[in-house]
């Protein structure tokens, strides 16, 4: 009674069902996937990315910078902020394509 108890719990969380050789229906639970979400985590730094690039095509270098200063004299979390909205050559530049293809 154990053993199908146990069975039974783990197929509540999901099962696949299998046919074998025989024709016989199977039924085996389903594999837990769990573990580090680096879909969503890279899905969310590439849009902070391009929130950055789109900030700086849009401000331009000088503005961006100035108000990238101004979130250092801050806070701990803003000096954070600033850490990391930091302008780097790889956002200038595509910020700087964006700003040539407006035009």
């Amino acid at each position: 009674m154990t053993r199908i108890n146990k069975r039974h719990a783990r197929l509540s969380h999901g099962y696949i069902s299998i046919v074998g050789k025989d024709g016989l229906i199977i039924t085996k639970p389903k594999r837990r996937t769990g573990g580090f979400p680096l879909r969503v985590i890279s899905l969310m730094i590439l849009v902070f990315f391009g929130f950055k690039v789109l900030l700086i095509s849009q401000l331009g270098p000088q503005g961006y910078a100035e108000r990238v200063q101004l979130l250092q004299t801050g806070t701990a979390v803003e000096q954070a902020g600033a850490y990391i909205l930091k302008a780097d050559p790889i956002s200038s530049a595509l910020a700087d394509g964006i700003r040539k293809l407006s035009l």
